[in-house]
């Protein structure tokens, strides 16, 4: 970092990793993208063209082998992390990766031990966590608890009905009509059918935030104390005895994403609104009502900054690597999100 600028390197730019990722750190003062490993040559050189990348290669190991890397953004799908993120490791460099840490608690737990081995770190990459409107309402929750001015935390409520993600999100995709590779992928789940491990990697790939961005909103573990058989519910306790409860897709919305969290307190709460996870320069939104006792009721909406959660996550990552901040969320808690899941999976199908 002699020139100040971090120097990240990025494995896979296709949707998620130009549109989600590459698009954002291409645009931070305090990073440089200098080499992208793309499998798909075309797409790599054209992808790098667009950005100003000046390395491209086709082969992890050779980026690995050539270029001086503060840190790398691997974009990739989650059933090859266990293959693909302990190479990164060995490299000694911290490594961000797309939501779940793996597609088992096995995989999970390799990758885990393989991070921690390393000498380095592993960001998972939670974004509604660095979205501005969660890191308000976590600084107030944390606030209300240590002041018990509003009392104790009573239930928290999560609703993400299925809907519109992307938000056009996806309209300055680069792409190309080269043949995609067969990859290898992670072994399955060893102690489910394949029918439970199809449904297992289903929730862990769509309602993994939701599991974590609980924990996060507690400020502890909980556990699954409840599975709708109709997969609409999940509820917990937490492990000071908070209710808690996950609303899965009640209903859908077409255009639309209305993804909310309510933090109750005996009197008063904490609500948490996220717009669409490719939405762009647009925060959620936290209300937040207090009604203490013997005091004057009152509704509070703060105004957050134009900045959207994916972008705030590559400046998240970045300020991590320069020991500015902690990483958001570390493959350790990852794997809680993972074992949360699977006990969801085997409340809901006996097995």
């Amino acid at each position: 970092m002699a020139d100040g600028k971090t120097r990240i390197g990025f494995v896979g730019v296709g949707g998620m990793g130009q549109c989600a990722h590459l698009r954002n750190y291409a645009t931070l003062d305090s990073c440089a993208v200098v080499a992208i490993a793309e499998i798909m040559p075309e797409l790599g050189r054209r992808v790098a063209a667009r950005y100003g990348v000046p390395a491209v290669y086709t082969d992890l190991a050779a980026m690995l082998a050539q270029e001086r890397l503060d840190g790398i953004v691997a974009s990739q799908p989650f059933t090859r992390h266990g293959i693909l993120v302990p190479q990164i490791l060995q490299a000694g460099v911290p490594v961000f990766t797309e939501k779940p840490l793996a597609a088992s608690v096995e995989v999970g737990q390799v990758l885990v031990d393989a991070t921690r081995r390393s000498g380095t770190w592993y960001m998972v990459g939670y974004h509604k966590r660095s979205d501005p409107a969660t890191m308000r309402a976590k600084a107030e929750i944390e606030r209300l608890k240590a002041s018990g001015e509003l009392g104790r935390m009573t239930y928290v409520r999560i609703l993400m009905p299925a809907g519109d993600w992307v938000a056009n999100g996806f309209v300055d995709l680069i792409r190309t009509d080269e043949p995609r590779p067969a990859l290898d992928v992670d072994p399955p789940a060893a102690d489910m059918s394949a029918e439970v491990y199809n449904r297992y990697t289903a929730f862990v790939n769509y309602y993994i935030h939701q599991v974590n961005l609980m924990r996060h909103l507690l400020g502890e573990p909980y556990q699954v104390t409840y599975a709708d058989p109709a997969g609409v519910l999940l509820a917990g306790r937490s492990d000071s005895g908070v209710a808690c409860t996950i609303e899965m897709s009640p209903y859908q919305t077409r255009i639309d994403w209305q993804e909310s969290a309510l933090v109750c307190f005996q009197h008063g709460y904490v609500r948490l609104e996220l717009p669409a996870p490719l939405a762009s320069n647009r925060p959620g939104r936290v209300e937040i009502f207090r009604d203490p006792p013997g005091g004057t009721p009152e509704t509070i909406v703060p105004q957050l900054p134009w900045v959207h959660a994916m972008r705030q996550q590559a400046e998240n990552f970045v300020a991590a690597i320069r020991g500015e901040r902690a990483p958001m969320t570390t493959a350790d808690e990852a794997l809680a999100d993972l074992l949360v899941a699977r006990s969801y999976i085997r409340l809901a199908t006996g097995e």
